[in-house]
């Protein structure tokens, strides 16, 4: 999952940055509105956290200009601004969720997961291909009941080829939806990191889920 921090404050948009990617999402930040809306148009990402109080374009604006061109991801506010009318005004802009500074991380991460669970609610709990399973809720994988332990970039990864289970992902594909920005496109982090999935997913099994398509991408699939 790819997320998006929109905040002016740059120790509070670090920290979120730096949590979330203890998580294993992958995080983009912005430190104006201007900036923030670019990253949101021309990028796809699964969440956006947006500041209201934000220089070069406010966060009502920014949100009201995203839902008007389409863009459909969901949008946490966070403000220190708290009466009721601020939290109505930010729901009605198009915001799908509003919280309040100071705020615990762990009550961030928990609306992160909800919001998610509703985007994802066509989506059942687990994924699956053959006797591969992976638990949305949990972030438990197994196969043939076997648990497979995972580090945060690695199960990030297996998730989103999941996700698109039967269907070729491209390198840009993966890059985009499982990195962020900083993402060197030059490397081959990508394919080190689906040997590694290999490893720990295929190499026990005679049957092998994750192939290469060559000129392409990966693929998985029974």
């Amino acid at each position: 999952m790819r997320i998006l921090v929109i905040e002016d404050e740059k120790k509070i948009a670090d920290f979120i940055k730096r949590g979330l990617k203890e998580e294993g999402y992958a995080v983009d930040a912005a430190y104006d509105g201007q900036e923030g809306f670019f990253l949101a148009k021309t990028n796809e990402y699964d969440l956006i956290l947006l500041d209201l109080m934000l220089p070069k374009m406010d966060g009502l604006t920014l949100c009201k200009k995203l839902k008007s061109e389409g863009k459909l991801a969901p949008v946490i506010m966070i403000t220190a601004k708290d009466t009721v009318a601020d939290k109505v005004t930010g729901l009605d802009s198009g915001a799908d969720d509003y919280l309040t500074k100071p705020f615990a991380f762990e009550e961030l991460l928990a609306r992160i997961r909800a919001i998610l669970r509703k985007k994802d609610a066509a989506v059942a709990n687990k994924l699956q291909v053959e006797g591969l399973s992976l638990d949305l809720m949990t972030h438990k994988v197994t196969r043939a009941g076997k648990e497979i332990e995972l580090t945060a970039k690695e199960y990030s990864l297996l998730e989103f080829l999941m996700r698109n289970a039967g269907s070729v992902v491209t390198r840009t594909m993966i890059s985009e939806h499982v990195w962020d920005l900083d993402f060197d496109t030059f490397t081959n982090v990508i394919d080190v990191y689906i040997n590694y999935l290999r490893k720990k997913i295929d190499e026990p099994y005679e049957k092998k889920l994750i192939k290469t398509v060559r000129g392409r991408g990966y693929i998985i699939k029974g």
